[in-house]
């Protein structure tokens, strides 16, 4: 990790358009030359984050999920801030496009349901190949000019060696049950689409994670 002052910060944040921003300032800017900086804020007391700065995770999750042939932005580099609030931060190139949950509420159930189709073809593909995306959702997922999907906000994701274990995988389902919209679109109106297309990638666990996903 490339150490960066708090005056080098500066320089490299002038004239920035904010993004995302929490009480304690700006967590994700647009730079003058279109380039993102995504900053991780410090911690008071020790974590994982102390042990693997999320910032240096983003940016090796980006080169494994690259490997495995899955689109995500193309890292710049990866810093230790010198700053009172933020301790690392990534810097990257951004990829065009909306997020899947923005082009679902736009979309008309025939596009909408496609849309979902392709999903369920990714989480499998994700799933079969050891990504383990913790907080996945429609909001984290791009749909790229090209119609393609692409995975962005990639810091919070464990990528093993071998297919998911089918409790891994519910748990990734039952998550996205925590956003009351995208649980609706996948799990409730476009269900189908969705089971059909990760059975396409996945027969075998297919039926049994759609079905323990069922609302009581």
């Amino acid at each position: 990790m490339q150490r960066v002052s708090a005056a080098d910060l500066s320089r490299l944040t002038a004239d920035a358009t904010v993004l995302e921003q929490d009480g304690l300032g700006p967590k994700v800017l647009r730079l003058q030359d279109g380039s993102f900086l995504k900053l991780f804020r410090k911690r008071r007391y020790f974590s994982s984050e102390t042990l693997k700065p999320y910032a240096k995770r983003f940016a090796d999750n980006a080169t494994t999920l690259q490997r495995l042939g899955f689109t995500c932005p193309q890292i710049i580099g990866v810093y230790r801030v010198e700053d009172p609030v933020n301790g690392t931060a990534v810097h990257y190139l951004p990829l065009p496009g909306d997020t899947l949950r923005s082009r679902l509420e736009q979309a008309a159930p025939a596009r909408a349901a496609q849309l979902i189709g392709k999903f369920g073809h990714l989480l499998a593909r994700l799933h079969r190949k050891g990504v383990y995306f913790r907080s996945i959702h429609l909001g984290n997922v791009l749909v790229l000019p090209s119609d393609e999907l692409a995975l962005i906000d990639i810091a919070d994701m464990h990528i093993g060696r071998f297919p998911l274990s089918l409790h891994k995988r519910l748990r990734n389902l039952k998550h996205m049950r925590r956003y009351p919209q995208d649980s609706n679109w996948l799990f409730e109106r476009y269900q189908e689409d969705l089971l059909k297309a990760y059975r396409a990638e996945e027969p075998r666990h297919a039926e049994a994670l759609l079905a323990r996903t069922q609302r009581p």
